[in-house]
């Protein structure tokens, strides 16, 4: 077998172009005689817009045109691709979102005009002389004062900014309702999920490019589904059919799902370089990226959590507050409905659950999934509350969790919100949890914090989230407007070496590396005789992208199907050389060999024999080594975990230090294991960074205060501790032929409740006891709550 195959932690073969800065991201693409674009934005939150004076720009150097609203008459808006149906069986409200204002502005930072000159410099000079004529309007920012009778509209032609009013189970409600009357005890708690933006290390960049010659549009971005967005632009923003429009996402500097969406400065600058027959650009600032990628999370929620009198969980029910923003991006209905409310019951037994929530309209920045993508915001109210019941208890959060974990004898669990755990061990990643952050040796560490004046917490969570997300008729029932399925193309050349071309895309996650190892696996080649491409429309079949977690589980699934077609048609062409039935080929290192025989031949007479056909069974086989497959799952995987995390509060400043963390986590089986632990350790550095620091804060005008880096706090390595990781507890997926569950997302979702818990340890052993202080905990707001 190949030395470097699955279960291998080879390096990563793409970090040596990275680290070399031999990248080709997009902005590094210049072509032949391109232009720039400058936007305009709005600078205010609200208000009509009665016109647009550009008279005085459009006659300055280097301007070559200046577009408004009225130029993309005729130009669909940018679509929604999942429609919600109401808990009363109603339609989501569903606005337009246009390319640029259309008469009205709705959120600071939206495209009013837009200026394409010969040089950047001189794009941005002539916007400034762009006139505006508007009349500003009350703003409405908080979500409850937003769907109040009286208040401003974000869009007139709609009833309300109550996008929808969903509610799941709906059939549970009654019952629901029901176990909380009679029940023993009952924890309540009301929370906030901080809203963040994404901040990839790379911002957003768009180069539109037309051929004349054949009336072809080409797109060069910054994605991590460059087939939908070819899709979405294409069919129901510009009106190009595919054929004739090809979209290309080169390297890709991270996404943490911004990335994902089909955004309008991609529309726009595919449709103003077929307007001026020239390449146009557009690179992100990052001021821009605070204001125009889609930012995550922003939920208000109450839950609350009912038990009997032997500490057994009864019932479970929340309602929730999740902001859209000024428009509806293009996943964002799912996020806190299908991906947020199906997983609620976490890793618990309880019985029944209700889920309500309602998703409304701001003049902000529209909100969309952000790593994690519902399950961080469903993950954070359930830890937080079972914490708070074994407080109220009395009873150790720890073996609260463990008597409530749904039983390893009890898989497949369907729970009470619609969905079928395949497998998992829950107790098994807790011991390994405990026994990893020696949790019983806490009270030592205790003892010398104390001695150094210091308050010391220690707090655990639990997670469960569901990745790959499928299959396609069923989220098609959910209102899904696309398949969830992956793809993959595998064509062995007549030397043997083998190019994958897959649907999937990698934006850090590792694939030149990962997918390698398991095709190799399968042949018994080495890895470097396999090459992957991704990121272009024009030489990959047609995929849905990476998100949730669905890389190696969906595309890596693919992958598999696609190779297993050309191992059964090399086994025909070896048994027909052979001489014997392909029922008695075997394949192992590389080998085809007849079964109880010494006859054989190596993979590369075999590939070679598939292009060079003398001696070939032609009538029953094509010639060529060529196959692809569409793989569409069965159900989501379960990834589930143990998060502990350890830390330290200065009493006199409020400060958090993070002095330990460790991450037990079940991905079923590993591919890489250290690629998967460097996907835990970003994760959880992203989800400290929104326990502790990040926060984009609005003021009541609709003002982005924390609009750059000198006003969100990012995570630096201080605020990181050392991470203890690991992944030995592994229940394999049942239902994808790798056994895979995904890993990129987990350590977002596991982290923000184990650091809360943990800074409200502290304050409960110091006598200090505080119920709950909302994300992020800053300084400020733990010395608040300590001299309360």
């Amino acid at each position: 077998m190949p030395k470097d195959g699955i279960g291998a932690s080879t390096k990563r073969r793409e970090d040596i172009r990275f680290l070399t800065g031999k990248g080709r991201y997009t902005d590094d693409i210049n072509l032949r005689g391109q232009a720039y674009v400058h936007f305009l934005r709005s600078d205010v939150a609200h208000a009509t817009l009665n016109g647009i004076d550009t008279s005085a720009a459009k006659d300055m150097p280097g301007v070559l045109r200046i577009f408004t609203a009225r130029d993309f008459d005729g130009v669909g808006g940018i679509p929604c691709g999942w429609l919600i149906t109401d808990r009363h069986g109603q339609p989501m409200q569903e606005p337009k979102h246009p390319i640029m204002a259309e008469g009205k502005i709705r959120h600071v930072g939206e495209i009013v005009a837009a200026v394409v000159a010969e040089t950047l410099d001189q794009a941005r000079d002539a916007a400034e002389a762009i006139v505006l004529d508007y009349d500003e309007l009350p703003a409405v920012i908080d979500m409850k004062a937003a769907v109040q009778a009286d208040a401003p509209k974000v869009h007139e032609e709609l009833t309300s900014n109550l996008c929808y009013d969903w509610g799941f189970v709906e059939e549970n409600k009654a019952a629901v309702d029901a176990a909380f009357d009679v029940a023993a005890h009952v924890t309540t708690l009301e929370l906030v999920n901080n809203r963040l933006v994404a901040n990839p290390m790379e911002p957003r960049v768009a180069i539109g490019d037309y051929a004349a010659h054949d009336d072809s549009s080409t797109l060069y971005t910054t994605s991590q589904n460059p087939h939908v967005i070819r899709l979405l632009m294409g069919a129901f923003v510009l009106g190009i059919p595919e054929h004739k429009l090809r979209v290309i996402a080169p390297d890709v500097g991270g996404g943490f799902g911004t990335k994902i969406f089909h955004y309008a400065e991609e529309a726009f600058c595919t449709f103003a370089a077929k307007q001026l027959k020239l390449p146009v650009k557009w690179t992100s600032t990052r001021s821009e990226a605070f204001m125009s990628d889609a930012h995550g999370r922003d939920h208000v929620t109450k839950i609350q959590l009912a038990l009997d009198a032997d500490n057994n969980f009864t019932a479970l029910r929340t309602d929730t507050y999740a902001n859209m923003g000024a428009y509806l991006s293009t996943f964002a209905p799912s996020v806190p409905t299908w991906l947020h409310g199906t997983l609620m019951a976490g890793n618990y037994r309880t019985p029944l659950i209700y889920v309500n929530v309602k998703a409304v309209f701001t003049n902000t920045v529209p909100v969309d999934a952000y790593r994690g993508a519902g399950r961080p915001e469903a993950t954070f109210q359930l830890e937080r509350v079972v914490d708070m019941a074994a407080r109220e208890l009395g009873v150790d959060p720890a073996e609260l969790r463990r008597q409530n974990f749904i039983r390893k004898d009890q898989f497949p669990y369907a729970t009470p919100v619609a969905v079928e755990y395949d497998t998992g061990d829950y107790e098994a990643t807790l011991d390994k949890g405990l026994e990893l952050s020696d949790y019983a040796g806490f009270a030592t560490r205790l003892a010398e914090s104390k001695a150094n004046g210091k308050l010391r917490g220690i707090g655990l969570a639990h997670y469960i989230e569901a990745c790959g997300i499928a299959p396609s008729n069923l989220v098609g029932q959910l209102g899904a407007r696309a398949g969830l399925y992956e793809s993959a193309t595998v064509r062995v050349n007549a030397t043997g070496g083998i190019v994958v071309m897959t649907g999937s895309h990698s934006h850090g996650q590792g694939h030149e590396t990962s997918f390698p190892q398991v095709i190799a696996q399968m042949i018994g080649i080495e890895p470097d005789q396999v090459e992957i491409v991704h990121g272009d429309t024009a030489n990959t079949p047609m995929g849905m992208g990476t998100y949730g977690s669905r890389s190696i589980a969906v595309g890596g699934s693919a992958m598999v199907r696609a190779t297993e077609k050309i191992i059964a048609k090399a086994k025909k062409i070896a048994a027909h050389i052979l001489e014997a039935s392909d029922a008695d080929i075997e394949l192992k290192d590389g080998k085809f060999s007849v079964a109880g025989t010494d006859k054989s031949l190596n993979w590369g007479d075999v590939t070679l024999a598939a292009y060079v056909p003398h001696n070939y069974p032609l009538k029953d086989l094509e010639p060529g080594l060529e196959e692809t497959a569409f793989y569409d799952p069965s159900n989501f995987t379960y990834p589930s975990g143990c998060y502990i995390c350890e830390v330290e509060i200065d009493p006199d400043t409020g400060k958090v230090t993070i002095e330990r963390f460790t991450a037990a986590d079940d991905f079923g089986n590993i591919i890489n294991p250290m690629i998967v632990e460097g996907q835990v350790q970003g994760g959880v550095a992203q989800g400290i960074g929104q326990a502790l620091l990040e926060n984009c804060s609005y003021d009541s005008d609709g003002q982005l205060l924390s609009a750059s880096y000198m006003d969100y706090a990012m995570p630096r390595a201080s605020d990181v501790p050392m991470i203890t990781v690991d992944h030995s507890c592994q229940t394999p997926c049942t239902h994808n032929p790798l056994g895979v569950k995904g890993c990129g997302e987990a350590g977002a979702i596991g982290s923000p409740p184990a650091v809360i818990n943990a800074v409200l340890d502290a304050m409960h052993r110091a006598g200090k006891p505080v119920a709950h202080i909302d994300m992020p905990v800053t300084p400020a707001k733990v010395w608040a709550a300590m001299n309360h």
